[in-house]
């Protein structure tokens, strides 16, 4: 064998190797690639109890209920499904009946989600309070745009930005 036939069989065989490699990690990450799974997900899934993963939905307008000692339950829909969630601790400012939510723990035996940790979602129009009033302040809030051209001078500059104390 020449040394050009030898170095072509070196590559081949780790060309193979990394191959072999990657469609191991891909095989074994199969199950967690997903950030969330919906409600209607796990029914169909039919999770086993105690297996952690993410729950998203929306929360179910008039499910909320508060118990003691920061303890909530709700229930969390996709349009298809419901999945009850039980939760213990400080809910985010942003959690609300009929907004966005991702809980992340497990199924218990009676198919109730117990949430060690809850996420509120928020579509792309948030914006904090502080920065929404700076920007009607200055007329630059988008439903101004199309009514009030940019005139010189427009930028907003960064202490016009800040929130006032």
């Amino acid at each position: 064998m020449t040394r050009k036939q030898r170095r072509l069989m070196m590559i081949g065989g780790a060309g193979v190797v990394l191959v072999v490699a990657v469609g191991l990690v891909l095989n074994a990450m199969r199950g967690s690639i997903v950030f969330f799974s919906t409600p209607k997900m796990v029914h169909e899934q039919n999770i086993e109890a105690g297996k952690r993963f993410r729950l998203g939905g929306v929360v179910e307008p008039g499910s909320l209920t508060r118990g003691d000692q920061l303890a909530v339950a709700f229930k969390v829909s996709d349009g298809d499904a419901t999945v009850p969630v039980a939760f213990k601790g400080i809910l985010p400012d942003l959690f609300r009946e009929g907004q966005g939510v991702i809980a992340e723990g497990a199924l218990d035996t009676a198919g109730v989600f117990k949430a060690d940790t809850v996420l509120a979602k928020h579509d792309e129009t948030y914006m904090p309070k502080d920065v929404a009033d700076a920007l009607k302040k200055q007329g630059h809030w988008k439903d101004d745009y199309e009514k009030k051209p940019p005139g010189p001078g427009a930028a907003a500059s960064a202490d016009a930005m800040r929130p006032a104390r």
